[in-house]
């Protein structure tokens, strides 16, 4: 690696064009344009969060661009690397969770993200993360494997096993515990990632970045304008719970952004709009909503 300056100021260039381009194909698919809301952290560093509420098929959309520094590492950030907790750090990364109306279209979230840390007389030390997985209601076999099939494709000219890897990280990082169900179909998760050369590792992340709209726009495109009504709203509504739930228990960014004084508002801008709880309630079985549990969310090898 050159310097950690020149390389930070390289990944933060491709990570603003990204959130760029990302914005512009959405805004082409739903007619509205998103907000743009920027912001500073009086701790060092800021960003900028696109949004998009009550749009023509997003219902809550946002793609936020985020770069923050500080004196001490939060203790989530180093929970894989206790021997870097309280050093100097930088992150900056992009990420979004797109909620459309439709409940046949599903929920989608990604992720890039760079850290670097420096200390006294020591190497930096630098990492990537990041990663994309989709949350239907209602599932199509034909959506997971498309979706499953891209990420294997952004993955494949880094190392053979690194799709097999980051699907099981994927699949086990997003799942609630305490209710013993994965959070949708998954994808590809990955974090502490610098097994591979700097700029190897930070081609990786592009990789992955530069295809996200070719795994999710597809789908969108195909379930935006399929007939619902009440029913399937209520499912939906119900099924975005457990995306908070997971969200505010379990999500290390989430829990990083509040440990390390961010904006609340961005950092919880990947918050469904509308969301239920019922007590104990079970699907029918036989019922379309009953699939999703049967059919969608348990673990299995999309392509």
């Amino acid at each position: 690696m050159t310097s950690t300056a020149h390389s930070s100021s390289t990944v933060k260039a491709y990570l603003q064009d990204l959130q760029q381009r990302i914005v512009a194909a959405l805004e082409n698919v739903d007619g509205k344009s998103f907000l743009t809301d920027s912001w500073e952290r009086p701790e060092g560093g800021g960003g900028t969060s696109r949004i998009v509420e009550e749009g023509n098929v997003l219902e809550r959309g946002g793609v936020g661009f985020s770069h923050v520094m500080g004196k001490s590492l939060p203790p989530s950030a180093a929970a894989n690397r206790p021997e870097i907790a309280g050093r100097e750090w930088e992150a900056m990364g992009v990420s979004l969770v797109l909620h459309p109306r439709n409940p046949y279209a599903p929920t989608v979230h990604m992720n890039v993200r760079f850290f670097t840390t420096k200390a006294e007389g020591q190497e930096p030390v630098w990492w990537f993360g990041g990663g994309m997985d989709l949350t239907p209601y209602y599932g199509f076999a034909d959506d997971a494997v498309h979706f499953h099939r891209t990420c294997r494709d952004a993955l494949a000219p880094f190392g053979d096993g690194l799709h097999a890897r980051f699907k099981k990280w994927c699949d086990d990082y997003f799942y609630l515990k305490h209710r013993k169900e994965a959070r949708g179909v998954g994808g590809i998760f990955f974090d502490d990632f610098n097994t591979l050369p700097f700029e190897d590792s930070f081609a990786l992340i592009r990789s992955v970045g530069d295809r996200f709209l070719d795994a999710y726009l597809p789908i969108l495109q195909q379930r935006k304008d399929l007939p619902y009504g009440q029913r399937e709203r209520d499912f939906q509504a119900y099924r975005r719970g457990r995306y908070v739930e997971f969200n505010l228990v379990f999500d290390r960014g989430t829990l990083f952004g509040l440990q390390s004084g961010g904006r609340t508002e961005s950092i919880l801008m990947s918050m469904p709009p509308l969301a239920a709880w019922r007590y104990d309630w079970q699907p029918e079985d036989g019922s379309p909503e009953s699939k999703l549990y049967t059919d969608f969310l348990p673990h299995k090898e999309w392509i």
